[in-house]
């Protein structure tokens, strides 16, 4: 009797001593597949692929699908636009809002410029339609209000006079139903924010002209909802629907967003639940791009982003579309977003999509029911942007069951065999599997070990500017290495097996884990299982077809053409969808803070869609007589590019206009006061506080002002609320790297007034202290308990302190104009023990976004000392820091 091993081996002369297992095995290896004979008759590589020819069809057939992968971005615009949609009008208004520069929340550009535009613009609107079926009605906003979200590690927002223009769209008879179209004109400081999000709301004035024209009356109404507290983590938007009137008839919306500049407009994020939602997307779309996949990533969490969306649901309980542009994100939110980058065909893509939408779901019966369908969710995707597919998500889990069952009844009927012979081909079966994630195992290995080398060789980022130079380093590098350990299993652990069976067990392999993603996703009710579903039908499907071919002819060059052919729709979506994760995250790598390792995840991600993306070729591994001259080609590439890289090549940044790639570098001239629990002053220093938004840190600055270097490192005093500096967001734990470098104090023309208006015991121990700040449109307040003492109530948000960022609160403050001073309060339980520190530390910043206060010459200075290939957002602060 055989000993127990691991593999059944198929040999071609076999020489087992007992006759009626070597019966079985020929009865087995013959009548099952037939290979056996294929290769006694004709010899084994009349029948296998030439290691040229594989590699050639593999590359060709990645190329093909990755060349109609960007052909179809390419195509903002299919077919015949909407003539209702008017896009060299909405650029005309995209430039006028752009042309004042930036708009942040306070500012005159924002509150009275862009608003005075928008006001004009929806006024001719308004005298044009007048006689029209519909009535236009407009109400400018300024509300003010407070609300806690888990955003950033989590921090309370409190907004005083921001400003909404609601622009109202019904039939003159009026509606007890809403639509609402959502967009904001605000801006980050120091970007134009053309993308980010003025082209949307130049969308929606040429939207909201068309509809107010129409000739035939709406069934319900549609608000236009021009934000203007947005950038300001989400203010305006919770303005609006918290307060204002029209609110509580709005059923749905829709949001218009970006993550990038131009390009596509695509559906990330729909619902929650409300699938006619999505069917009215699909159904009126007149350039549908869409994925279920994006939706669940985003809301998972992995991006760092929020949008309006997320108030609308939160707090309005209604469900949404949520739209944003996601293409070149390297200068999102720089001095880079300006108008002429934005191309008149994005524009006539989102306003033919947007209108299109709008005017199918304001003529929904559904939107007057819609807690009458709210329920179930859809899977959702379009294919290379030409046609969406979309179903409820309990059919995909019936397509799910069903093609689990068939991929259990292929293997099953190859696999389990009665006697021996079974238990042997299912244990072949799974080492075979153990082989393949042994090979992802140790190649993710390889890859990050390269990443850390890169890393500390001081060559990280070499890819932010030459993404394809990442692809010929980790990529090959996880090519070469998933080929290597293969190539080794194939002639050392499975000695003489029949190629073409193993071939055939490879394949069964790939088709055994894409089901068990399948399984799993389906198990998770995740909508996204779609993708395994589909990596799993159309090969096993293509699989069958072929099997008399595969049978008579082996691994011939129509085989795999034909194999090819019939995988290339799952691999084009996929191949898609692996162009979003990466034109997403390779630029958000450049903002990601100091502390996370680019390079390792990039390398991970790289790796990840190389074992997803060979996961059908690796049979072809096995099929090939040789790979010894792909394996030298790989090699060389990759020594050659890590060559290349250790030499300093690659250079991260670009200021090249047509393509840049800017450093962001964060500057704030400062000045620091601290006070003792007498009130008098016990420090103060001022200086040039210098934060970089990426892992090289300030590496590449220093050649260039070489007083930037790490001898003005500052490192977080744990004992100060924020570590003691003018943190404009919670964002410390991203950024642990800063830099201070001594300078002249700062005299703001209009200086932060802060004090103490009352303290009060009251009778169940707690002591309420109340507060007024006077100062910038933009403040942060920062409290600290000392030594046992807890925050219990406050005056923002529910009342309740909520999200303790590792004993410390963080509130942010925004006005608009003509605000009152910022009164607040907060009542404190102080420790049993008491303490000589105090019971709480209270620090508040202030910062100066614009106008005369936002610069001063020593900044200035500093900032034309920055090579072209930066962009340092710069501003002036001040911090007070108080201890009671």
């Amino acid at each position: 009797m055989e000993s127990d091993t691991t593999v059944r081996r198929i040999k071609l002369h076999n020489k087992q001593n007992n006759v009626s297992t070597h019966a079985n095995y020929a009865h087995y290896g013959q009548d099952r597949n037939g290979y056996g004979d294929i290769e006694k008759k004709s010899g084994v590589n009349s029948y296998l692929l030439r290691e040229g020819v594989a590699a050639v069809l593999v590359v060709a057939f990645i190329l093909v699908l990755w060349g109609l992968v960007h052909l179809s971005l390419q195509q903002l615009v299919l077919g015949r636009s909407s003539d209702e949609f008017n896009a060299v009008r909405a650029r005309k208004h995209l430039e006028s809002i752009t042309v004042v520069g930036p708009r942040p929340v306070g500012s005159v550009e924002n509150e009275v410029k862009t608003v005075g535009y928008l006001l004009a613009e929806i006024e001719k609107i308004r005298e044009e339609t007048k006689a029209g079926p519909h009535s236009v009605t407009v109400d400018v906003q300024r509300p003010t209000g407070s609300f806690s979200i888990d955003f950033l590690g989590g921090f309370t927002s409190f907004y005083d006079k921001v400003t909404n223009i609601a622009v109202k769209v019904e039939p003159k008879s009026g509606t007890d139903h809403l639509m609402l179209a959502n967009c904001h004109f605000d801006s980050v400081a120091n970007s134009p924010g053309a993308s980010d999000d003025a082209v949307s709301c130049a969308v929606m004035l040429e939207v909201l002209h068309s509809l107010a024209n129409l000739s035939n009356p709406l069934r319900h109404g549609v608000v236009f909802l021009f934000n203007g507290a947005e950038e300001n983590v989400l203010q305006a938007s919770h303005g609006f629907i918290t307060q204002h009137p029209w609110a509580k008839k709005v059923r749905a919306f829709i949001n218009l967003e970006a993550a990038g500049v131009g390009g596509k407009e695509v559906v990330f994020q729909t619902g929650p639940e409300n699938p006619w939602l999505v069917q009215a997307y699909v159904h009126a779309a007149k350039h549908p791009f869409a994925s279920v996949v994006g939706q669940e990533v985003f809301q998972s969490g992995v991006i760092p982003s929020d949008t309006d969306f997320r108030i609308y649901r939160d707090f309005g309980n209604i469900p949404g579309i949520d739209l944003a542009f996601i293409e070149n994100g390297y200068i999102y939110h720089t001095k880079y977003d300006t108008a002429d980058r934005i191309l008149t065909d994005s524009i006539q893509r989102a306003g033919d999509n947007i209108l299109a939408v709008l005017k199918h779901l304001v003529m929904s019966e559904k939107l007057a029911d819609a807690s009458d369908y709210r329920h179930g969710n859809m899977v959702f995707f379009d294919l290379l942007g030409v046609v969406v597919v979309a179903y409820p998500a309990r059919v995909g889990t019936i397509i799910n069951c069903l093609v689990t069952m068939a991929t259990f009844f292929y293997l099953g009927k190859k696999y389990v065999m009665p006697s021996n012979i079974g238990g042997r081909c299912v244990r072949e079966l799974v080492y075979a599997v153990g082989v393949a994630l042994l090979s992802w195992l140790v190649t993710l290995l390889s890859v990050l070990i390269v990443a850390l080398l890169v890393t500390l060789l001081g060559r990280s980022m070499f890819w932010y500017n030459h993404f394809y130079a990442s692809i010929c380093l980790y990529g090959a590098a996880s090519t070469g290495k998933m080929i290597l350990i293969h190539t080794l299993a194939k002639n050392l652990y499975y000695g003489n097996v029949q190629r073409l069976e193993l071939g055939e067990l490879f394949f069964d392999v790939s088709l055994a884990l894409w089901c068990c993603a399948l399984v799993y996703l389906t198990q998770r009710g995740l909508c996204s299982a779609y993708v395994p579903m589909l990596m799993v039908a159309f090969p096993l499907t293509t699989k069958l077809l072929l099997a008399r071919e595969f049978k008579q002819k082996g691994a011939s060059v129509k085989y795999s053409i034909l194999f090819l052919v019939g995988i290339a729709l799952p691999y084009v979506h996929f191949m898609f969808l692996i162009w979003v994760v990466f034109e997403i995250f390779t630029p958000i790598l450049g903002r990601s803070g100091t502390e996370i390792p680019p390079d390792v995840v990039l390398a991970s991600l790289i790796a990840l869609a190389t074992f997803l993306l060979s996961s059908y070729f690796m049979h072809f591994i096995y099929l090939a007589r040789s790979t010894k001259w792909i394996l030298a080609v790989l090699g060389s590439v990759f020594a050659v590019v890590f060559l290349l890289v250790s030499c300093g090549m690659f250079f991260p940044y670009s200021s090249d206009p047509s393509s840049p790639r800017p450093k962001r570098v964060f500057l704030q001239h400062t000045t620091r006061t601290f006070h003792g629990l007498d009130g008098q002053v016990e420090y103060k220093d001022s200086g040039l506080w210098i934060n970089s938004f990426d892992y090289t840190a300030m590496r590449h600055v220093t050649p260039h002002i070489p007083e930037i270097n790490d001898t003005i490192r500052k490192r977080c005093q744990e004992d100060l609320p924020f570590c003691g500096f003018p943190w404009f967001l919670p964002i410390k734990f991203l950024v642990k790297k800063n830099w201070y470098l001594p300078a002249e104090e700062v005299s703001p023309k209009f200086p932060m007034e802060f004090r103490l208006l009352s303290r009060e015991e009251n009778e169940w121990g707690t002591i309420r202290m109340s507060f007024e700040a006077k100062g910038p449109s933009h403040m942060s307040l920062y409290l600290r308990p000392l030594h046992g003492s807890t925050l219990t109530r406050w005056s923002f948000g529910d009342g309740i302190p909520q999200f303790d960022l590792s004993g410390e609160y963080f509130i942010f403050y925004s006005h608009g104009l003509e605000a009152p001073a910022w009164n607040f309060w907060f009542e404190i339980q102080p420790s049993n023990s008491g303490s000589e520190e105090g019971m709480i530390s209270v620090a508040i910043s202030s910062h100066y976004f614009f106008g005369e206060d936002k610069l001063t010459p020593q900044l200035d200075l500093m900032l034309q000392r920055f090579p072209l290939w930066a962009f340092p957002s710069s501003w002036v602060s001040t911090y007070n820091l108080y201890r009671y």
